[in-house]
């Protein structure tokens, strides 16, 4: 009798409400064990995310450093070449003074003169066999003196 009033009771509502309690905890557990996991995955991939987003912002940085390098190289590049230009133009422009004219005139035909004379006397006394070395020397002077003057006329 005590067993069947035991299982009468256990069997009705009481039952139902232990068990309801149980798997309602089951539940509660499980959402939280599956609500750790989001947040431990949600934590991972933010964390390789940012990682991501620093390598790119440290590439770009880098390459806009690169970038400003090059743009400096360049302009001190040109500068230079404009120095060199500007330099130029009043190398062999007259001074007034015509003694100063005239050594300015006179000192890169003398220098070439007398580095030709010097090689001529070398050649005639090897008794005129040109070596490689002689021959390059007299493509240069040739290239120099013709070339470059056929060039100079013509504008380039």
């Amino acid at each position: 009798m005590i067993f069947s009033a035991l299982f009468s009771f256990l069997g009705g509502s009481a039952f139902r409400m232990i068990w309801g309690e149980i798997a309602a905890w089951m539940n509660k557990k499980q959402d939280h064990a599956h609500e750790m996991d989001m947040l431990r995955l949600t934590s991972t991939l933010e964390a390789e995310r940012h990682a991501r987003n620093l390598e790119q912002l440290r590439l770009a940085a880098d390459l806009k450093l690169s970038e400003i390098r090059v743009a400096g190289d360049v302009m001190v590049e040109k500068a230079a070449a404009d120095a060199f230009m500007e330099a130029q133009k009043t190398l062999r422009a007259p001074t007034g003074i015509k003694w100063v004219d005239g050594w300015n005139g006179s000192i890169r035909p003398a220098m070439a003169t007398i580095a030709l004379a010097l090689w001529v006397f070398a050649l005639a006394k090897a008794g005129f066999v040109t070596g490689e070395w002689d021959r390059e020397l007299i493509a240069g002077i040739l290239g120099f003196y013709v070339a470059d003057r056929t060039l100079a006329k013509r504008g380039k």
